[in-house]
């Protein structure tokens, strides 16, 4: 049974993250932390080796949160229950022990889902296997004697304490910033505005209140669902804004004048800081294939360089950096950031944070203009899934000979970058029949109708 994305486990509350799902998860889950505490049966003599379980604002997220917790004691660990949190305050919560988290982040409210945690890192693809092989093996639980206990676990307050202290390394005071925040009904809501007020920013809220039926807008920030809060920063006096998904680890900004600014840009922007900020030798940014070349720019700039992992998988690139290595001091793919300086886990609360500091020194403006921001086109071409092994394979060949100037990487897709700043990416979709095309260029419509074309005729050829 595959169960885990490129995000946890997510989908239909009622046909795939059921309680019978949560409770078999939960089993498995304890079951590494007894492993890890080198017991047999209970941790008790050992508290931090407990499942730390929270879960977001969603309806269904008690009953799928209970269910973990009984499958948590039942194979005797203990519980340490943080209720209703963001996502990194769980992962903070998770440092030195297990966590797992009841959340479907940006997805519908029909939905949850599930992510697991251990020493402040999402599972690897190794941890998630073990979990699928215990699911599939119906797991059963342990003597009646071993079961483990529960007690509840104020984690709020040092987390928000320990965003606090991490962005005050950073950028200037914040008193004086106006910051219009929309939270989306999530639970960035118990976050980022008493985080960025800690740091003086004077900050009014939209959809601050925590609902799991995201009455205010979708969950999923985006240009569209924000159009309210563009529509606010752009009629007020805000230096700039901020959008979070359901659970706070992606975040989106709007300038001054109501527009979004490109993940790809604030990216850039934190990236060069940290690597400018940085006294390592060899400072790293670990980002994804898709990603933008402005990044790459600003990072050399900075006196660092880039290394890119496959989506989904930015832990792997970090241990893979360090590995060689490298000192990674950013990690991020579109929307989503991990501060290594910080913790493990993509935080969204703390990149809030960060750029508060950063616009209170430098203007949003002015962290924004040495950035090149080229025009950035994504687009989907149809594909069946059974051709996807053989389009690509086809695409490693037939693409570098349609640009033979461009220097080629296929590790992740197939991606080519030119001289000037320019790139593409091609690759398959995970989830639908589609290979995706991302470009960027001075002309990119024609850029990727170019590329597209390749596309198209490696799976028209692929179907011979």
């Amino acid at each position: 049974m595959e169960l885990f994305g490129t995000a946890g486990i997510r989908g239909s509350a009622r046909e795939r993250v059921t309680p019978e799902l949560a409770l078999s998860v939960g089993r498995a889950v304890a079951t590494d932390a007894v492993e890890a505490a080198g017991t047999e049966g209970t941790v008790d003599s050992d508290p931090d080796a407990a499942v730390v379980v929270g879960r977001d604002g969603r309806t269904t997220g008690p009953a799928l949160a209970a269910a973990v917790e009984a499958g948590v004691e039942s194979a005797g660990a203990d519980v340490r229950r943080v209720g209703a949190v963001p996502t990194p305050a769980l992962a903070f919560a998770s440092q030195g022990r297990f966590g797992v988290m009841l959340t479907a982040s940006h997805n519908p409210p029909t939905d949850n889902g599930i992510k697991v945690f251990v020493d402040g890192e999402e599972y690897d693809r190794e941890r998630e296997r073990g979990v699928e092989t215990r699911v599939d093996a119906g797991q059963r639980p342990t003597e009646w004697d071993e079961w483990g206990g529960s007690e509840s676990l104020d984690v709020l307050s040092p987390y928000r304490a320990a965003v606090v202290d991490y962005a005050e390394s950073f950028g200037a005071d914040a008193t004086g910033l106006d910051v219009a925040v929309d939270l989306g009904n999530g639970m960035g809501a118990l976050g980022t505005p008493q985080t960025l007020r800690e740091l003086g920013a004077r900050v009014v809220t939209l959809n601050g209140q925590v609902d799991g039926h995201f009455p205010g807008r979708e969950s999923k920030p985006t240009p569209e669902s924000l159009s309210d809060l563009r529509a606010f920063v752009a009629d007020g006096a805000f230096d700039f804004g901020i959008g979070h998904d359901g659970d706070a680890d992606r975040i989106v900004i709007v300038d001054a004048d109501g527009d979004v600014v490109h993940e790809d840009t604030v990216v850039a922007i934190l990236a060069s800081h940290f690597v400018r900020a940085s006294e390592a030798d060899d400072p790293v940014v670990v980002t994804t294939p898709n990603a933008s070349g402005r990044i790459d720019e600003r990072v050399r700039d900075a006196g660092g360089r880039v290394e890119r992992v496959r989506l989904g998988a930015l832990h792997e690139g970090i241990a893979s950096a360090r590995a060689s290595g490298g000192d990674v001091v950013f990690a991020a793919e579109p929307w989503k950031h991990i501060h290594p300086a910080h913790g493990g886990w993509i935080d969204g609360i703390a990149s809030a944070a960060v750029l508060t500091r950063l616009v209170a020194a430098e203007g949003l403006d002015g962290l924004r203009e040495p950035v090149t921001e080229r025009p950035y086109r994504k687009v989907s071409v149809d594909c069946p899934d059974g051709r996807k092994p053989d389009v690509m394979t086809r695409l490693e060949t037939s693409l570098p000979e349609a640009y033979p100037e461009a220097s080629v990487d296929t590790e992740y897709g197939v991606r080519l970058e030119f001289e000037g700043g320019s790139w593409t990416l091609v690759r398959p979709s995970g989830t639908e029949p589609y290979v995706r095309v991302y470009a960027e260029a001075d002309d990119v419509d024609a850029f990727v109708a170019d590329v597209s074309e390749v596309v198209e005729a490696a799976v028209e050829d692929a179907e011979h």
